[in-house]
Order: C-alpha cells, then structure tokens, then sequence
C-alpha cells in the first residue's frame, strides 16, 4: 500500500469514530475514543431501567438504556468508588459484542456496529459473589458526535433470599413473606390497640 492510500485509510478510520465498539483502553473512564469530540453536557435523555432492585448470585437481571435510539454503546456494572467491571455478561443482543474489561472477557458491553439500537434492546447481567451492591454505569452514543458520559442506574442490593432490602438511592422495598406478615400483624395491633 502506498503512502496516500494508508494516509488516507486513516483519516477514513478516525473520521468514522470506532464503528466496531469501545476499545479496552475505554475500560476505566468510559471515554469513547472520537477524536477531537467531546461529551454532551446535562441534562442526559438515556436512563437505565433493571429487571430488579435486587440482585443474587445465579440469578440474571435484565437491562435496558431507555431513551432515544443510540448506535454506540458501553455498559458495566460496578460497585462503590471502583472503575473495575464486575459480573460477567450474558448472550450480547443483536449488534453488541463483549468487551474485556478488568480481566474479565464478558465485563462489558459495547457495540459491534453502527446499527441502531433501542428502549428495546436488552442486556443480561449475572452477578459476582462477593459483592453487596451493584450499579450500572454507561457511556450511549446517538451518534459519533453525539454521546453522553456517565449514564448511571439507581443502586442494587444483594438480596438474601429476598429478605427485606432497601435499594440504595431508590423507593422501592424488596419483601419476603415474613416481613410482611409482620408488617400486617403490627397494622392489625395499633387499629385494634389504639393507645
């Protein structure tokens, strides 16, 4: 190949951004590699809605970046302070691939192409042992121009066979049948036993 065809091969390549997804050295800061592009600022129209509030060992939960169509994607789970992917993933939908990320072959997600994905495009995420609780992180792309940093869910507890668990930073609660029948018994005492 000469000179002016590599030259151009290149700046063919770094004109269309990394159509085939997130390189590893994306990994820790999420940072898609586009040249001369920076990320969008506040307000983000990406969400990411989980299957559960709770997770346990063996047991998938279900993910999804709800918004507008996107052709990029990165997508980890991670828990406190640390930028080490934990879990491993499942099956990649259509269009996305694995990513090794922290050592792990299936730590991340990213996208395999520019085809559009959707609100409809589900990730499967199993947990680690050892971990009490878990978020998910993302980096979404509308477009190579166009992508948002820091995409990130509502905190997930580790659930001991469903005992009572408040999701850090969320609303809903995570009963089992005993903490309800307390619940029921205490209601019953004070409308009964009013003091």
């Amino acid at each position: 190949m000469t000179t002016g065809r590599l030259h151009c091969v290149l700046v063919l390549s770094h004109g269309l951004g990394l159509p085939t997804g997130a390189p590893t050295s994306a990994c820790k800061d999420m940072m898609p590699r586009h040249a001369g592009v920076q990320p969008q600022p506040a307000p983000v129209p990406y969400t990411i809605h989980t299957s559960s509030r709770s997770f346990q060992a063996n047991q998938p939960v279900t993910v999804a970046i709800k918004g507008p169509d996107y052709t990029g994607i990165l997508l980890e789970a991670r828990s406190g302070n640390s930028a080490d992917a934990l879990g491993t993933w499942q099956i990649p939908p259509a269009n996305t691939r694995f990513l090794q990320c922290s050592h792990n072959p299936q730590g991340a997600i990213t996208h395999a192409n520019t085809n559009v994905k959707n609100s409809s495009t589900t990730y499967t995420w199993m947990p680690p042992d050892g971990v009490s609780n878990i978020y998910f992180k993302a980096t979404v792309a509308q477009q190579r121009t166009v992508y948002w940093l820091n995409v990130r869910s509502e905190t997930l507890a580790r659930s001991s066979n469903g005992g009572v668990l408040l999701a850090a930073g969320g609303s809903s609660a995570v009963w089992d049948q005993g903490g309800l029948l307390v619940l029921i018994a205490n209601i019953l005492l004070i409308l009964f036993f009013p003091s």
